[in-house]
């Protein structure tokens, strides 16, 4: 028995140890942690349990039968971050690059259908070549389960993917299926074509980072929610993301104890916010005022800036913030912010985290490129996305609220369960003088001194149906309230809504507009 204790014990240092040194070598050259190192930051000290350590791949042909290290390249188990159950799996780069084979995707499989079944996280850390090509078809079989287990688990328990490495082909569907996408600026990549098809079929000469870079999918594409500069900071800040996430569609998010009282003031919001419509300011301001002790993590923070989503605490409950940014066009919307909000409220609502609207929406972005690229189809998606959603909703105006993007963005006519108004607000179908414009055009057109009629007329337009309080008159908005108890009206409507129920239709599913 002690022989094979021992052996056990041999083995077991040569499955940690890793491949060769020269391997670990070549990972470090290229400023890159190892699988394990980076499970260990990831997760609670000592708190690691392997699963399938021993696993080898048992293909044959191109040399493989000669070479069976184990793990087969992905290291799968559970742990916990911050005392609380999360499942994980780390291709390792220096065994075949991290490719992707029968065995391999066996154990991302079984790995993923525990996460499922015991209800908990599931993070990918991705640093992979794609398919092993000496297993073939099996191999992108392989990727298929993949795709079928993250579809099953989508809205059931949170996926995050974090990209330390390459990912190419279609390898790369599995992080965009997934709820976050994290990546490290210089040594992760994304892509479905690498350069090198691209120079053959297009002629573009265009580097790895150039074409899928953290940078590139971070402001241009989406793709990704998060870019860091090192891996360190990267799985430190997925930490902190998990903190604000439930273990499981049937739990709520954590809740924490707070100092920050619930009745504190926010009296610096009447300054930050100018009364005149056509001043920019910048909304993250206003969030890091009402908020818990000034903290939240901003989704998507460089992709669609004109809008800002984010998860915070208000009371130490977690909230979902969605919120128009004056800074950046005004805080229209347009397309790529109507897609953004979308996913995001949709995420809320899938892990029953409440939502708050802040508004300052001048409407949708005018131009020939949005009507032509759908501003139609994807402004419905956050219509539809708010519509659908069953968690507490809460919406703010802050200050003006036009037309059919006042609508969309959760007003109280599609669901929202609160409305409230700062006395500042303007909630009308268009501007005062785009309104007289219309409605007085040939008014003005006769008139003495056309200037001045229409800045007449702009003035009655705005007393008769753009006061603060026309809406709350006709029941729209159910209070106006003054700017410094925001945080106190916040707090405590959430808190009425906790047990809010929503029985839903009878159906298979919805078919949102794509």
């Amino acid at each position: 028995m002690r022989f094979h204790v021992a052996e056990l014990a041999e083995i077991r240092e040569r499955v940690h140890a890793g491949p060769s040194e020269k391997a670990t070598a070549a990972q470090k050259a290229k400023g890159k942690l190892t699988a394990r190192e980076r499970i260990g930051l990831l997760l609670d000290e000592d708190s690691f349990h392997e699963v399938e350590p021993l696993r080898r791949h048992r293909a044959t042909g191109f040399g493989l039968e000669a070479k069976r290290p184990y793990t087969d390249g992905v290291i799968t188990g559970w742990g916990t971050v911050k005392g609380r159950r999360v499942f994980v799996y780390a291709h390792d780069f220096r065994i075949f690059g991290g490719a992707l084979g029968e065995a391999h995707a066996s154990k991302i499989h079984k790995i993923m259908d525990l996460a499922m079944s015991a209800g908990a996280p599931l993070v990918s850390l991705n640093d992979g070549a794609g398919a092993r090509i000496q297993e073939g078809v099996t191999a992108l079989a392989g990727y298929g389960g993949i795709f079928r287990r993250n579809t099953k688990a989508s809205g059931v328990i949170p996926q995050i993917s974090v990209m330390l490495g390459p990912c190419a082909g279609g390898a790369a569907y599995s992080p965009a299926l997934t709820d976050f996408v994290f990546m490290v600026r210089e040594t992760s990549q994304m892509f479905i074509t690498g350069p090198d098809v691209v120079k053959t079929v297009t002629g573009e000469e265009i580097t790895q980072n150039g074409l899928g870079g953290a940078d590139v999918h971070a402001e241009t594409s989406g793709v990704c929610h998060f870019a860091y500069d090192d891996e360190e900071t990267c799985l430190e800040e997925v930490r902190y993301l998990l903190s604000l996430l439930p273990g499981n569609n049937r739990e709520t998010p954590p809740a924490l104890p707070v100092e920050d009282p619930p009745d504190r003031p926010c009296d610096a919001l009447v300054d930050l916010v100018p009364v005149d419509g056509n001043r920019p300011y910048d909304m993250r301001q206003v969030i890091e005022e009402i908020v818990d002790d000034g903290e939240y993590l901003e989704i998507h923070e460089r992709w669609a800036p004109n809008i800002i989503c984010a998860l915070t605490r208000l009371g130490g409950q977690v909230v979902g913030i969605v919120a128009n940014q004056p800074r950046f066009l005004a805080g229209v919307l347009d397309i790529e912010a109507s897609e953004k909000a979308a996913r995001f409220v949709q995420l809320c609502d899938a892990f029953s985290i409440p939502l708050v609207t802040l508004l300052d929406v001048p409407g949708f972005l005018p131009g020939v490129d949005q009507e032509h690229g759908g501003i139609i189809r994807h402004g419905a998606k956050l219509l539809y996305a708010y519509c659908d959603a069953t968690v507490p909703r809460i919406s703010l105006i802050l200050r003006k609220a036009y037309g059919g993007a006042y609508i969309v963005m959760d007003s109280q006519s599609i669901g929202a369960d609160l409305t409230y108004a700062w006395p500042t607000n303007e909630i009308a179908v268009m501007g005062a003088e785009g309104a007289a414009n219309v409605i007085f055009r040939r008014q003005i057109a006769e008139a003495e001194d056309p200037e001045a009629e229409r800045a007449e007329l702009v003035k009655a337009y705005k007393a008769e149906l753009m006061h603060p309080y026309y809406a709350a008159e006709r029941g729209l908005v159910d209070d106006v309230i003054d700017p410094a108890q925001t945080r106190e009206v916040l707090i405590s409507s959430l808190a009425m809504l906790r047990t809010k129920h929503v029985d839903r239709p009878a159906r298979k599913h919805g078919n949102p507009p794509q």
